[in-house]
């Protein structure tokens, strides 16, 4: 007898104290049954205030982590506790390597300011935090870096690269990215970890040389974890919900090509005049990972009292990982 998931889902929100909640890369049948829609941080915020003791995070690892960091007192469980691609590239260990990097080349550690992305673990954040750093996302990483080099020290900036240097460069900030040619850290504003995301890594000139060509005035909006070359190419970059916001404000006949991953483009303005910045389906694997049975599974542990999938972190790492992220809420 097979299982109508989408009815049991409701049936299982509706007994339990729990709240379901979904990131806008997730697929399709699993973003329609959340409770509580949106970008990383966003959705932490949200769980903060919310009423339940339970979370279903439908997302990946450093999200659900991000929920259990903010909120200690939730249960955070995820159906799938996904690890995304950028977040796995650096751990605490490669952290300590790339500050040793920098006082090698002269710059004591008192005169290093730690920035993460908040796609990284909570371990690197609690790094962060222990050294004065901060946390930022994608919409707000020109005020946070802004406010970093009132410091006067430099800026290391974790894990990913393209994000770095775009804002470097928005800024008129000299960049360099650690392991890549001569990063001089005396030379530069922002020294960059070696990360990226390997979906926005996918996009290219050719593609925007493809929409211009075809569509003379068609508008190119990218996600800045592009490449520097593609966001420079663009009309727009922006953090997924200042994507959403800028696609939604368009006139309805104003064609865009966009530059983010591809279940989010695909529900943005149904009906035509939106397209995939790509070739390829630029869809995260991580992120779509999660089933609408797993979600069910994940709901039904609860029902029965053998929660699944629990995302637990130590006190230490809650504690300085909170540090983190606060320094970065108190900046407006």
């Amino acid at each position: 007898m097979s299982i109508d998931y989408k009815a049991e889902i409701e049936r299982l929100k509706a007994k339990l104290p729990v709240t379901v909640v979904g990131h806008f890369y997730q697929r399709d049948e699993v973003f329609e049954m959340a409770d509580i829609t949106g970008d990383s941080l966003e959705l932490a915020r949200k769980c903060k205030i919310d009423k339940n003791p339970w979370v279903v995070f439908c997302g990946v690892g450093f999200m659900g982590q991000s929920v259990k960091v903010i909120a200690p007192q939730k249960r955070v469980l995820m159906p799938k506790i996904a690890c995304c691609a950028m977040a796995r590239m650096i751990d605490a260990s490669y952290f300590d390597d790339s500050v040793q990097y920098m006082v090698e080349r002269g710059i004591p550690k008192e005169n290093i300011l730690p920035i993460t992305y908040i796609n990284s673990d909570a371990t690197v954040k609690a790094k962060v935090g222990e050294m004065g750093g901060l946390v930022c996302t994608s919409s707000n990483a020109y005020k946070i870096i802004e406010k970093g080099l009132e410091s006067g020290k430099k800026i290391l900036f974790v894990p990913d690269r393209c994000l770095g240097q775009n804002f470097a460069n928005s800024m008129g900030l000299k960049s360099c990215i650690i392991g890549e040619g001569e990063c001089d850290p005396k030379e530069a504003d922002v020294i960059c970890f070696n990360g990226f995301c390997s979906v926005h890594q996918l996009f290219t000139l050719d593609d925007i040389e493809f929409y211009r060509n075809r569509y003379p005035d068609i508008l190119i909006a990218v996600h800045p974890e592009c490449d520097p070359a593609i966001v420079e190419a663009s009309d727009f970059a922006g953090s997924t919900s200042q994507l959403i916001e800028f696609v939604a404000e368009l006139d309805p006949e104003q064609k865009v090509a966009v530059g983010t991953e591809y279940n989010l483009v695909n529900r943005m303005r149904p009906g035509g005049n939106t397209f995939v910045l790509s070739s390829t389906k630029p869809e995260c694997p991580t992120m779509n990972e999660t089933t609408i049975e797993d979600l069910y599974l994940t709901l039904k542990s609860i029902e029965d009292g053998q929660p699944i999938n629990e995302i637990v972190v130590n006190e230490h790492t809650i504690k300085y990982a909170n540090l983190a992220l606060e320094r970065m809420l108190a900046i407006k």
